[in-house]
């Protein structure tokens, strides 16, 4: 929590001083009764003496105060809200690693599942677009908002040779920025929606621009992009008659995800890459905004006043 006002939490200091003039006040008091030395009169006239009920209504009204300041103090606190609009590509690698079959039926079978599993579960306002790589990058399917166009390019993803995994970016950076030109000048008065690249890959980037390159122009772009490191260590594919191994390469991933601001992820089941999925779309489905609590203190401070006013009519027969 935070206070846009801090400088108004200075008047808590009148605290200390009124609960000093609330000790002298009973000090003197009990002087004054001592005063009195016929004490069986003065069981008497007073029997029954409130005890501490009788500090109730003082401490409540400091309670009271120190809310109000709170309160006059403007706090605020974080807030997960959920977005309206946000753009979403993902980069899916076809590389021939992603035949592999420590992930059941395959790598590949098992990132279209997920993927399909991510569609359903992102806002519908939400633009989601799809780019496939593996030595050369392609845009699948611009950034939108059809679901069926969608599950349709994940449904017609191919395996190729070799893993460009800086194109794959590359090329998610470019339909972002022909989906927001129509935001700009020219295009209409709104500001594009918030922009995030998911890529999923088991390998070493092998062919096209550096990954490197990549996240320098993602940065520039403002563009953060989650990896999600897919497979095992011992994960291994056939190739010309020969089991060749094919493990995953999470280093290159995650720092392609810290270079941008992203996330890095490792999935080495079908079962781990929708919780990966459900995730990301949780982080990118809302925002973290300030909003102001003050009500809620001054709300507090007024149902403390009451039950403090009614106690004192219960008790004393009077108002505080």
């Amino acid at each position: 929590m935070s206070f846009l006002d801090p400088v108004r939490l200075l008047l808590l200091l009148a605290l200390p001083v009124l609960v000093a003039a609330y000790v002298v006040m009973q000090v003197r008091r009990g002087r004054y009764a001592v005063r009195f030395t016929n004490l069986a009169l003065l069981d008497k006239v007073a029997p029954a003496r409130p005890g501490w009920r009788r500090h109730l209504p003082a401490a409540a009204f400091l309670l009271m105060v120190g809310l109000f300041v709170t309160g006059f103090a403007r706090p605020a606190a974080d807030v997960r809200v959920p977005r309206e609009q946000a753009t979403i590509m993902l980069a899916v690698d076809v590389s021939h690693s992603m035949q592999a079959t420590d992930v059941e039926p395959t790598r590949l079978e098992g990132a279209k599942r997920a993927a399909r599993t991510f569609l359903d579960r992102v806002p519908g306002r939400f633009n989601v677009g799809l780019v496939s790589f593996s030595g050369t990058a392609a845009v699948v399917v611009p950034p939108t908002t059809d679901r069926r166009a969608m599950a349709a390019g994940i449904d017609g993803l191919r395996l190729g040779p070799r893993t460009g995994i800086g194109e794959g970016v590359i090329a998610s950076l470019d339909a972002i920025a022909g989906f927001g030109a129509q935001f700009g000048p020219g295009g209409g008065d709104r500001e594009a929606p918030p922009a995030r690249i998911v890529l999923l890959s088991d390998g070493t980037n092998t062919a096209g621009r550096e990954p490197g390159e990549a996240a320098r122009r993602a940065t520039q772009a403002r563009v953060p992009v989650s990896t999600i490191a897919y497979g095992t260590p011992e994960g291994a594919m056939f190739q010309n008659g020969y089991m060749v191994p094919v493990p995953v390469d999470g280093p290159a991933l995650r720092r392609l995800a810290q270079d941008t601001g992203g996330s890095h992820y490792q999935a080495a089941s079908g079962a781990e890459l929708r919780g990966v999925y459900e995730d990301i779309g949780s982080s990118v489905g809302y925002r973290t905004e300030q909003r102001e609590i003050w009500a809620w203190f001054i709300g507090a401070g007024l149902l403390l006043s009451c039950a403090v006013a009614a106690a004192s009519l219960v008790w004393f027969s009077r108002l505080p």
